[in-house]
């Protein structure tokens, strides 16, 4: 299963500049794999750490959320849309760069009509980025 960017927005609500999914690799009900590469189109993000060319932290977690919530609609699994309610233990351990590919592997801990629980790992290449948890609520 390889879903482009296009197809991207008949999953999620979120359009340009936010939409932070390029492609779902996999999609089980066990796990989601996807990718994202920020480019110069996200320039807009730089104002955060201009000198570093990170990517910041809370847009990798938004990120790695929108891409669990895309696995969860490519599998038909909850309808709706859904509102990120809780983050939990998110660790930093590196900076994400732009035009690297971040890879996300997202774990499935909970999916009902209603409750989504996921929990994830970000990496570029093989160094690990960060860790998180969350939870997202069926909102309509």
């Amino acid at each position: 299963m390889n879903i482009q960017s296009s197809n991207i927005t008949d999953l999620l609500p979120h359009r340009d500049p936010f939409l932070f999914v390029d492609k779902i690799v996999s999609s089980t009900e066990k796990e989601i794999i996807a990718t994202k590469v920020f480019s110069k189109k996200d320039a807009w993000l730089k104002g955060s750490f201009p000198e570093s060319g990170f990517i910041p932290g809370m847009i990798l977690v938004e990120s790695m959320a929108q891409c669990g919530g895309a696995g969860i609609k490519l599998l038909g699994i909850a309808e709706g849309i859904f509102a990120l309610t809780s983050i939990e233990n998110v660790q930093f351990f590196a900076g994400g760069l732009y035009q690297k590919k971040i890879k996300y592997i997202i774990e499935n801990q909970r999916i009902s009509s209603n409750i989504i629980k996921q929990s994830g790992t970000a990496l570029m290449g093989k160094k690990k980025l960060m860790t998180a948890s969350w939870m997202s609520v069926k909102v309509r």
